[in-house]
């Protein structure tokens, strides 16, 4: 049989394998290439555009399940780190108004296989080198706003769990650091959210917490935060909470500390504080605390060394101790209990305090030592104890709702008291200087803290001291609070020159001094400071040889009281200077009384022993500032004219006595403005002694021989007073043999003179009348050297 052949078309097929082979392979590297740029195009859509709104909800959902309610911005993706949620805003899971956080991106772990079931498809999420801002209330500006830096954090999201395994950050310069565990459970379901109200307030708080947080500095290396904690997130209340704070060196303003260490959890409801200590240059605080919060039962213990001042000024309540310089810390030890779950948190506190020295008001003080408690309306110290120098002061205190007792034995500087009384009594308080402090005992009693209403009784004793710039020697009183005044009963004063005894009250209320049976032998123009240094100038022209002897009674109201009335009687048996018309007029003996009224000043039966002669009169002064009218009167007998003429122009006579009276008003110590009137009456003087009438005496010695210095029987005058001028209309002088009529201007302030006398003749000599009356006389030019000379020749 002749072979099989094979089919003719084997050979065709050979042929075109080639070609289909190549289209085969250009076709599927063409589709690679398709795949390769729409995966890399894709790539880049989703890494720079980003997935679109259903996407970034459907992540937002999935995140609500995981008990974090928050709003992308943007969700990308990374070829690297895989799904990216950017701009992430978290809201408050009970209220979705309320932001919590922004962070600027989150990487997301996805189980794609349960996101295509339809199932919780987010594993973790992965938070790397965030900064997390968080919108508080009154942060408007950018740089303001608080933010927790270089945060890191993984989150595992395992069934019905959420777990920390890390989470660190730096916020307002402390170092975060948390780890832990909560439960999530498929049934859970988020509770009623907030009012606005109740979040606002968290808000606020949080906000005052990062205000203080961020007064803070650290020299050195950043303090240490870090926190765990287990729980279910629908139970939070009974979750379990670890914390410790650590920091090795932190400062805030001037205030430096260092070693600190707080070591706190919370574990079925209830707050444990193990330590809470630290150290600064001048010691050392430790402290426990913890807090149920089933009852808001709270204990606590304290015990410090520390620079309490410093600390104190750090944290702005300097003001309590702004009168008091620590020379050594206060030893301060102290514990308490309280309810702090209620709307008003109740303390009860007891502890004892302790200072080596310090000073207080400018007064150093040792060995302070007190025991005290408050319970939050009451306060009590007990056994207080301190030293200045050779002094103490012991004290015991009660202040209570409407019941304030104060107990005080001291005998050092009454200063230190200057931070408990109303500024009134610290203004009355600085008029004083002790050279040894007062021995001072008291018991006060009264409704509240107004030194107006308190009540009490006690005594002082002084030994030298300066009031109102008087020093006296030594004084003694019973004193008594009442009605807002101090009154001194039956004190008793003494200074070189003698003692005063009496009672006198101290009205800060009224404000207003009363007096009452007040004896005194002391200086009237030094004492008189005491009542008022305004009324020093009115009794400084009085000046005593020898302190009189007064007695005084009245009210004295300050800033011009309309119901002032002093009464002052004076008796100065040793005798008084007093300053008038430029000249002093020694008083042997003077007696009268002062009435003090508002604005005004009387002296009424003023007596006084003068020049062999008396004197009596009153007064009505003005005391008003922009007031100096005053006006007088003065009656005198029997003066000793030889010696009122050598005092006034130095001059002496050998005979003669004045009497006489002028009324006149005036303008302070203007002699210019003096203006009044008056009569003089001279007997058995010689008249022409004066140097205004001397040159007369020559003149009617050639007349009549041997009568130009012969002594008148008597000389009389009314006269005027006005502008510096003496004005008379009837000048006689009647002597044995002659007398000289006259009329005229003396200008004293000026020196002047214009002056008219005319000779008559007495006795035998009345044969010669119609001769001396051609003999008148003019002067003039001045005072002491006069100038007479003929009118008619």
């Amino acid at each position: 049989m002749p072979p099989i052949l094979e089919p003719p078309s084997a050979p065709t097929q050979d042929r075109q394998s080639p070609f289909a082979r190549r289209f085969v392979v250009t076709a599927i590297r063409f589709a690679i290439v398709l795949v390769i740029a729409a995966l890399i195009s894709g790539g880049w859509y989703l890494a720079k555009k980003g997935f679109g709104r259903k996407s970034r909800q459907l992540v937002a959902e999935e995140l609500r399940k995981h008990g974090v309610e928050a709003k992308i911005g943007h969700l990308t993706l990374d070829p690297f780190r895989g799904l990216i949620a950017r701009d992430v805003r978290i809201y408050d899971y009970k209220n979705r108004e309320n932001s919590i956080a922004l962070i600027s991106e989150i990487s997301l772990d996805i189980n794609y296989g349960a996101l295509l079931h339809r199932q919780e498809f987010l594993n973790a999420v992965d938070v790397r080198d965030a900064q997390l801002t968080l919108p508080l209330p009154g942060s408007k500006k950018k740089g303001e706003k608080p933010q927790l830096k270089h945060f890191h954090a993984h989150v595992d999201f395992p069934p019905e769990q959420i777990y920390v395994s890390q989470a660190e950050g730096l916020f307002c310069g402390v170092r975060l650091s948390a780890t832990g565990q909560l439960i999530k459970r498929a049934n859970y379901k988020a509770k009623p959210p907030l009012t606005e109200e109740e979040w606002q307030k968290r808000l606020s708080i949080l906000r005052r917490v990062v205000t203080e947080l961020q007064k803070f500095s650290y020299p050195r290396q950043h303090p240490s935060l870090q926190i765990k904690f287990n729980g279910d997130i629908a139970d939070m209340e009974n979750a379990r909470v670890e914390a410790t704070l650590r920091g090795e060196r932190v400062r805030r303003e001037q205030y430096e500390l260092s070693d600190l260490l707080v070591t706190a959890e919370y574990a079925d409801q209830r707050l444990n504080v193990n330590q809470f200590e630290w150290k600064d240059a001048a010691g050392a605080f430790s402290a426990r605390a913890d807090w149920a919060r089933a009852d808001g039962a709270a204990n606590f213990r304290a015990r410090s060394s520390i620079d309490l001042k410093s600390l104190l000024d750090a944290f702005g309540l300097g003001r309590l101790t702004t009168d008091a310089t620590f020379q050594t810390p206060p030893n301060i030890e102290v514990s308490g209990t309280g309810q702090l779950g209620e709307e008003r948190p109740q303390l009860k506190v007891i502890g004892h305090v302790g200072i080596d020295s310090f000073t207080y008001h400018a007064v150093p003080l040792t060995d302070l030592s007190a025991d005290f408690s408050w319970d939050g309306e009451r306060t009590l110290v007990r056994d207080l104890r301190v030293n200045q120098e050779s002094g103490q002061l012991k004290a015991d205190l009660l202040d209570a709702p409407d019941n304030l007792r104060l107990n005080i034995d001291s005998t050092i500087s009454p200063v230190i008291a200057k931070g408990f009384i109303s500024p009134e009594m610290q203004k009355f308080l600085d008029e004083w200087e002790w050279s040894k402090p007062p021995a001072l005992h008291l018991e006060i009693r009264g409704p509240d803290h107004d030194p107006k209403s308190w009540q009490g009784d006690g005594t002082i004793a002084l030994s030298r001291t300066r009031f109102r710039g008087a020093w006296l020697k030594n004084g003694e009183s019973k004193i008594h609070f009442g009605d807002g005044a101090v009154s001194y009963d039956g004190f008793r004063v003494e200074r070189e020159e003698g003692t005063a005894t009496g009672n006198f009250t101290y009205d800060f209320k009224q404000h207003e001094v009363r007096l009452s049976n007040i004896k005194s032998s002391l200086n009237p123009a030094e004492t008189i400071v005491w009542i008022d240094p305004k009324l020093l100038k009115t009794v400084t022209p009085y000046k005593f040889r020898q302190s009189p002897s007064i007695t005084a009674s009245g009210l004295y109201q300050f800033g011009g009281g309309k119901d002032t009335k002093i009464d002052i009687n004076v008796d100065g048996a040793r005798g008084m200077d007093y300053v008038f018309l430029g000249k002093t007029l020694p008083f042997d003996r003077v007696s009268g009384k002062l009435i003090f009224t508002q604005d005004h000043l009387k002296i009424v039966d003023l007596n006084g022993a003068i020049f062999s002669g008396s004197a009596r009169g009153g007064a009505d002064i003005s005391l008003a500032h922009d007031d100096p009218r005053y006006h007088a009167n003065i009656t005198a007998e029997h003066i000793d004219f030889p010696r009122l003429t050598d005092l006034y122009y130095n001059f002496e006579t050998s005979h003669g006595q004045l009497s006489g009276s002028y009324d006149f008003t005036g303008l302070g110590s203007d002699s210019r403005t003096m203006k009044g009137k008056g009569k003089l009456e001279v007997t058995n003087g010689d008249v022409f002694a004066i140097p205004i009438f001397g040159p007369l005496s020559g003149i009617l010695g050639s007349l009549l021989p041997g009568t130009g210095y012969s002594i008148v029987r008597k000389a009389t005058a009314n006269f005027t007073i006005k502008d510096g001028t003496i004005h008379t209309e009837d000048f006689e002088a009647a002597g044995n043999l002659f007398s000289m009529l006259g009329h005229g201007d003396i200008h004293f302030l000026d020196d002047k003179l214009d002056f008219t006398v005319r000779m008559s003749a007495n006795g035998p000599g009345l044969l010669l009348i119609p001769v001396y009356k051609l003999f008148e006389y003019v002067g003039e030019g001045s005072l002491k050297k006069p100038d007479w000379h003929p009118k008619r020749f």
